[in-house]
């Protein structure tokens, strides 16, 4: 009904063009077992960015936020570039992000960061979690306990870790190097300091502990962990420009 619909508006004679800029569930979409929905709205209803809501790169976190594990978001960007291709046009597809959400350690939010960094997203802006009345993602907040299990739930409410979080989705950003590398020894993760393509920030600048295990060495990183904790996926090449919506 809604293609239908959507076909309807394209016919009208003063109707030069219809834009869907956000709210597709993409999820629903990988469903559809001839694509005929996914292929009409890439080649007529995308303006340039189209904007979905991932929020997420860590299955535990996304677990508890009842959304799709993001190997579906990763099928359906691998999708959504194959088609763009095929109509001849360059479109991007802009993630929603968030940070600190209950369940988001500094290990998760570590884990965001290298999605980010594999498919070359720079979010602009990134938003933090934010309780709002009656969701889910509230009740874990203020109780620390998942409602459908009763299991707890860990909540950043520490203002400096909440900051690094933060800083993580921007990873790339000079005024964020050092928060960043704090970040990335207080989850264990001083392979990804160094000069390889896995890594998320230089050591140029930074004073950091020569005898951890796994810091960057000889301008390369010295550990293969950062290879383990990668996913296969698209390369998306484009930046988020949008503010990120609260949960």
């Amino acid at each position: 009904e809604y293609l239908t619909m959507l076909r309807k508006l394209r016919s009208l004679d003063k109707v030069k063009r219809v834009f869907i800029r956000s709210g597709i569930r993409y999820d629903y979409m990988m469903k559809d077992k001839d694509d005929e929905f996914f292929k009409e709205l890439v080649e007529h209803h995308v303006s340039g960015q189209l904007k979905v809501a991932p929020e997420h790169a860590s299955n535990k976190v996304l677990d508890l936020m009842g959304k799709p594990h993001i190997e579906v978001y990763e099928q359906f960007g691998k999708k959504f570039y194959k088609y763009t291709k095929e109509c001849g046009k360059e479109q991007y597809l802009v993630p929603y992000l968030m940070s600190s959400h209950p369940g988001c350690t500094i290990k998760e939010a570590v884990e965001l960061a290298v999605f980010l960094k594999k498919h070359n997203i720079r979010p602009e802006q990134v938003q933090d979690f934010y309780p709002t009345p009656g969701t889910i993602s509230t009740a874990m907040y203020y109780t620390g306990l998942d409602p459908y299990t009763m299991k707890e739930v860990y909540v950043p409410r520490e203002p400096h870790e909440k900051e690094m979080q933060r800083a993580l989705l921007q990873y790339f950003k000079k005024e964020n190097k050092q928060i960043v590398a704090k970040a990335l020894i207080k989850a264990g993760r001083t392979d990804l300091i160094g000069y390889g393509k896995e890594c998320l920030i230089t050591p140029d600048g930074l004073s950091l502990p020569q005898d951890r295990k796994g810091t960057a060495k000889n301008g390369k990183n010295s550990s293969s962990k950062a290879k383990t904790h990668q996913r296969q996926g698209y390369q998306s090449g484009g930046r988020s420009k949008n503010k990120q919506k609260k949960r």
